[in-house]
């Protein structure tokens, strides 16, 4: 064997930019479609941030025709002096050289989002040129990058003005962003209305020059704004909104809620314009809020209260808040900035969130007495279902459902490798069945069209048989329940006919999911499966087509000037058992859709206006989306 030395010579350092290049993944998460519009946040971050410091009241977003994309505020403008330590212009320093930037002194920004000072010198690595130009002390600055960030032009006086601010205008490189280089307005759109909803006052203009769309958006009462707008087609309970907006200790909060008719619970926080989808210490104050608040509440106006206090989950059915804190220097759980975990912000949220809750309840009889009986109603669900399970116990059953006869497990206990089909139809399901993999593919058959769960409470979803099926096969369990060491497959494939009855039975599942198991789809473990539309055949030459393009494709190609025969499937089971694995079923040879919930304000959105009761909203969801279908089976 040879001996190959390690040594000096095979330590590998990357000069400037190059360890961003080398390794994007670690600065903007992924090279998708998401990692590629992360580049524009990057830069709007920094532009919220002269608003957030009170500097900037404006920003602008253009996406143009040539791909590129520019950024504009009207803030005080990046600095230009030399910098002392670099010796280079502030600008450059910014845009060259990582962890530089205004974020680390709290001088210059006092609370900021963002990654703190690698922003602009990432995007400037991942893009073909960027061009900054920036408008202070009456004069136009202007400086080009080039190809990862080299300095393609030196700082220079352009012109004169009498406004202050900043362009950035760049071009991602399609060498980094092989999966696509095209941005997508409705993406950008969501999320610069969730930065004016936490922003209040602040205005923000969006401009797509590609197809000549515009529009903008400035919200006067901040998050209360918010909450309106996730209400608007649902019932409410307390017709005035609860709002506070204070500040203790240097901690900047801003808390509003509502309750509405339906029995989920949307609760969004964020700390410094970061969504912490995990929550944290500030999540953990405001609950905490509002729990004493009731009890308090109730102690006082309801009957026969004591005794029977509330917790958390008595409260959160129906609920819509909306947390958001400005906090100096938020400690984070982990790298993602999912969870915070300042100790600071638990006790400044309590003590804010408390103190003009309570006013509010008294100030708002009506409402609270309204408020009281939904979470009255709640409370006797959660105890009654408590009690079955108690009495499941008693009579020896397992402390969860029994594992479902129709379910053909695999023979693997290993998760990781495991998987299971939610097959619709008998039919398909035997199909399934026989052309699996038995070692590590399992199969559940589902009967008809399982229950919508955005119209039923918890107690009907748990009686469903299709849907404790679904539970027990995937072995987590639900919601506050939900654990992910137990989970028994590491894929749970959606596996419908590719008609609309399929379409509807995926939605379908896809909202309970949403709904109950959550983390399911954020930890990456729901997939749809694929199945072919067509089966074409000429001297025994078989291939299969997903789609109508495909199928002309392959007429064109492989099958043209042959005597071919198509056929057209309605449904899986249609298909025997060695084309169901061939096509739908083999990892080798299948077409996989992993579900994603990049933005969970705009999947409520979606899933609420598709499956809730307000059919209005549900008609002009439809009317409004139903250009971009491109396969519709009638």
């Amino acid at each position: 064997m040879e001996d190959k030395k390690y040594g000096a010579n095979q330590i590998q350092i990357l000069e400037g930019l190059e360890a961003v290049r080398k390794r994007p993944g670690m600065y903007i998460g992924t090279t998708n479609v998401v990692g590629l519009h992360h580049l524009i946040w990057e830069i709007v971050d920094n532009a919220v941030d002269e608003a957030l410091a009170g500097y900037c009241d404006e920003v602008t977003i253009v996406l143009t025709s040539a791909g590129e994309v520019i950024v504009k505020d009207n803030g005080r403008g990046i600095p230009i002096d030399v910098h002392p330590k670099t010796g280079k212009s502030t600008l450059e320093t910014i845009f060259t050289i990582l962890h530089a930037g205004g974020k680390f002194d709290n001088a210059s920004y006092k609370v900021s989002g963002g990654l703190h000072g690698v922003g602009a010198s990432v995007v400037n690595a991942l893009s073909h040129y960027v061009d900054a130009i920036v408008v202070r002390d009456n004069k136009i600055y202007s400086q080009r990058f080039y190809e990862g960030g080299t300095k393609a032009t030196p700082l220079e006086v352009i012109g004169v003005s009498e406004f202050n601010g900043t362009i950035i205008r760049f071009k991602p490189d399609e060498t980094i962003f092989k999966e696509t280089v095209t941005f997508e307005f409705k993406i950008v759109q969501n999320k610069i209305k969730q930065l004016a909803f936490l922003n209040k006052g602040i205005i923000f203009n969006l401009y797509d020059e590609r197809n000549d769309k515009s529009i903008s958006y400035c919200f006067e009462n901040g998050i209360k704004d918010y909450v309106h707008e996730i209400n608007l087609t649902k019932e409410k309970i307390n017709d005035d909104i609860f709002y506070v907006d204070d500040n203790i200790n240097d901690i900047e909060i801003e808390a509003s809620l509502q309750f509405n008719s339906t029995y989920d619970e949307n609760l969004y926080s964020f700390c410094n314009n970061i969504y912490t989808s995990e929550g944290g210490t500030h999540e953990t104050g405001f609950k905490n809020a509002i729990t004493k608040c009731f009890n308090n509440y109730a102690t006082e106006h309801v009957k026969n209260f004591k005794g029977s206090k509330f917790v958390w989950d008595d409260l959160h059915e129906g609920l819509v808040a909306v947390l958001s804190i400005k906090h100096f220097d938020p400690q984070y759980e982990g790298q993602t900035k999912a969870k915070l975990s300042s100790l600071d912000a638990k006790d400044a949220v309590q003590n804010i969130v408390v103190k003009y809750f309570e006013e509010y309840l008294l100030k708002n009889p009506t409402d609270a007495k309204k408020m009281i009986e939904k979470v009255l109603l709640t409370q006797k669900s959660r105890k009654a279902a408590l009690k079955a399970k108690e009495d499941t116990r008693r009579k020896g059953a397992l402390d969860s459902f029994a594992l479902p006869s129709k379910l053909a497990d695999c023979e693997s206990k290993d998760s990781e490798v495991s998987e299971v089909f939610l097959v619709e139809g008998d039919s398909a399901g035997g199909s399934a069945k026989t052309g699996r993999n038995r070692k590590y593919q399992a199969i559940l058959s589902l009967r008809g069209k399982v229950l919508n769960v955005e119209k039923v409470n918890q107690g009907k979803v748990l009686e469903n048989n299709e849907l404790q099926s679904i539970i027990a096969a995937v072995g987590a369990g639900i919601k506050n329940s939900y654990n992910e060491e137990k989970l028994r497959y590491n894929k749970i494939i959606i596996m419908t006919d590719a008609d609309v009855d399929g379409a509807h039975i995926r939605i379908l599942l896809l909202t309970f999911f949403y709904r109950y198991m959550k983390n399911l789809i954020t930890n990456g473990h729901v997939y749809i499966a694929q199945p072919p539309l067509y089966r074409i055949e000429a001297n025994k030459n078989i291939k299969y087509a997903y789609n109508d393009l495909e199928l002309e494709q392959l007429k064109e190609t492989e099958f043209k000037g042959l005597n071919y025969s198509i056929q057209r499937y309605k449904g899986l089971g249609e298909m025997d058992p060695i084309q169901l694995w061939e096509t739908t079923m083999d990892p080798a040879r299948r077409t996989l859709i992993k579900v994603n919930v990049d933005d969970a304000f705009l999947a409520n959105e979606i899933f609420s206006s598709l499956m809730g009761e307000d059919v209005e909203s549900r008609r002009e969801f439809i009317l409004k989306n139903a250009q971009f279908i491109e396969n519709l089976d009638i």
